[in-house]
């Protein structure tokens, strides 16, 4: 997506869309849902948003995650693993096969994801693909879930701005953007984390989809979707998960005083 433009007499959408193969199409619309990042999508509407100096305050972590493919070993129990050794950088490991044995090439070797936390630019994310997985490895004997002899594949996915920061300034910043575009740019609609800016899981971010689809339908708000929360039950819940999601709240963190 190039641009998207509102016509508030019309009260039309307008979306320029640029293909792979560099094609131009132009959609016209009543609504656009966007689950893009936030900041980046208030940059592409016009007329400028006056909101805009509001998106571009907000922040992002980003996320790498490096796939050690290797030998069958006795499996983990579990799908993810939070690592708190000071001597090594992952965070995270996931356990790709816990998850489902669908997810492995062959359903039997080990497969075990390490996650990086990281900004986009610094020195984890500009290393190359040999260097992450030379240190996964490394790092992966060293918290004794794999021997890095043992490992025969490995790939490096990065993640561009996998978490919004929730810093001391970023509600007044969504407050003034909501603002913005319910008076100025009716029937465009925010869903998903990034959309959103909004720290939901998988489930309640395609939960936010749904119930959007729904307010889209009715032609009206019947569901305020940003009472959606990581906090509530999961989507799968239907109905009831919908009605728990509604309501759920999340923590503003203060800054601490120096």
């Amino acid at each position: 997506v190039d641009g998207l433009y509102y016509d508030k007499i019309a009260k039309i959408w307008t979306v320029s869309v640029t293909r792979a193969d560099g094609t131009v199409e132009i959609y016209t619309a009543d609504d656009v849902v966007s689950s893009a990042p936030l900041r980046e999508l208030m940059g592409a509407v016009s007329p400028t948003p006056i909101s805009l100096f509001h998106a571009g305050e907000l922040m992002y972590r980003d996320f790498i995650t490096v796939v050690l493919i290797g030998k069958p070993q006795k499996e983990l129990p579990d799908n993810w693993i939070y690592i708190h050794d000071p001597s090594v950088k992952v965070g995270r490991v996931q356990n790709f096969r816990s998850w489902s044995p669908e997810m492995i090439p062959d359903g039997v070797s080990t497969c075990l994801g390490l996650e990086y936390f990281c900004f986009e630019g610094d020195g984890l994310w500009t290393s190359t693909d040999e260097d992450l997985v030379a240190q996964a490895k490394r790092e992966i004997a060293k918290i004794g879930l794999m021997n890095p002899d043992e490992v025969y594949d490995a790939c490096v996915v990065r993640q561009h701005k996998a978490y919004p920061v929730y810093d001391d300034a970023y509600a007044e910043h969504i407050k003034m953007i909501r603002l913005d575009l319910k008076l100025h740019f009716p029937g465009l609609h925010l869903v998903g984390r990034n959309g959103m800016h909004k720290y939901n899981n998988q489930d309640h971010a395609m939960m936010t989809g749904l119930l959007t689809a729904e307010n889209i339908i009715a032609g009206e708000t019947i569901h305020n979707v940003w009472d959606v929360n990581e906090d509530a039950e999961y989507g799968e819940a239907g109905v009831s998960g919908a009605r728990e999601a509604l309501s759920s709240v999340r923590a503003v963190p203060q800054k601490v005083a120096a």
